[in-house]
């Protein structure tokens, strides 16, 4: 193993604001211990980031607490250049949304009466985003008319499929295939890994357009909302709830409340206490520019109930 020049053991420090929760946030990207991607390990997130032609291990770790965080990364496989170095923290902060303000969103959750035991619960949780716009989309069009858990059972063939991959401490760790991969890929391919042919012609599809420049980050970047959900509801096989997730999970834009999600609008209801047929038009609304952070509340939430994140314990913040 090759860490970048000047490295240690203790990994270079990824600053961000009190508090941080990494392993809520690192559990909400993830959605299911079975992502094969998104890794959490031993207090720790794994991802392999492909550089070029490279692939590199990158580890994230919290030595603090979430009230007091030192956050810090370092390579665990592979070799980086010091530009790559700075491409990679930059997308690594981008991903666990290090550069997000905690306080309004913690400030919203706990004004809520039945949210506040959860918001405690989270305190510190970041809402991600997938680092490419073709991994929004490779991580919504599965999940169409589909359970959470089948869908990350899909994701994963593909992963596996078409992603590349390394073995660190006798252990594999897989990259997301890249658009243009999945763009030269025959819809036969993409069928045995468990896509119906409508969501295999939509993705290659939409690989293809992201891979020759036709669909960008940037484009959807330089639209409002309403014209960004416009666009991408547009789009073959993106119906108003795949677009809502596209913008919320792949661009953080918190504005976005995907509509028509069952599991979320499922979550949020139990955790408000309500029932199945309680409308939740007024509670979305009163987080205005930030309602998109209840969908990671909701699932938060039954990933608490899972046991796979644990609250942080009440500690006295430095004044």
């Amino acid at each position: 193993m090759t860490l970048y020049p000047g490295a240690s053991a203790v990994g270079a420090r990824l600053d961000t604001r009190p508090p941080f929760h990494l392993e809520a946030t690192v559990r909400v990207l993830q959605r299911r211990p079975g992502n094969l991607v998104d890794v959490w390990s031993d207090d720790r997130y794994l991802r392999v980031f492909q550089t070029g032609d490279d692939l590199v291990l990158v580890e994230v770790a919290n030595r603090g607490t979430v009230d007091v965080p030192d956050v810090r990364w370092r390579v665990r496989e592979g070799t980086v250049s010091s530009a790559t170095r700075a491409a990679l923290t930059r997308t690594i902060r981008d991903i666990l949304g290090l550069d997000v303000d905690p306080e309004p969103l913690q400030r919203l959750t706990e004004a809520e009466p039945r949210l506040r035991s959860t918001a405690l619960a989270l305190r510190g949780m970041r809402p991600p985003r997938f680092p490419e716009l073709f991994e929004a989309f490779a991580n919504v069009i599965p999940f169409q008319q589909l359970s959470l858990d089948a869908g990350v059972i899909i994701v994963g063939r593909l992963v596996k499929r078409f992603g590349a991959s390394l073995e660190h401490e006798g252990r594999r760790f897989h990259a997301f295939p890249t658009a243009g991969v999945v763009a030269r890929g025959s819809l036969e391919s993409l069928r045995a890994c468990g896509l119906s042919v409508r969501k295999s012609e939509s993705l290659r599809r939409i690989a293809r357009a992201i891979d020759s420049g036709e669909l960008s980050e940037g484009i959807l970047s330089d639209l409002g909302t309403a014209d960004g959900l416009a666009m991408l509801a547009a789009l073959p096989g993106i119906g108003p709830w795949s677009a809502g997730l596209v913008l919320l999970r792949g661009l953080r834009r918190l504005d976005v409340f995907p509509a028509g999600d069952v599991g979320a609008e499922r979550g949020l209801r139990t955790l408000l206490r309500k029932s199945e047929q309680a409308p939740l038009t007024r509670i979305v609304a009163r987080f205005g520019d930030y309602r998109g952070y209840l969908y990671f509340c909701a699932l938060g939430g039954s990933l608490i109930g899972k046991g796979l994140i644990h609250p942080p314990r009440p500690e006295l913040v430095p004044r």
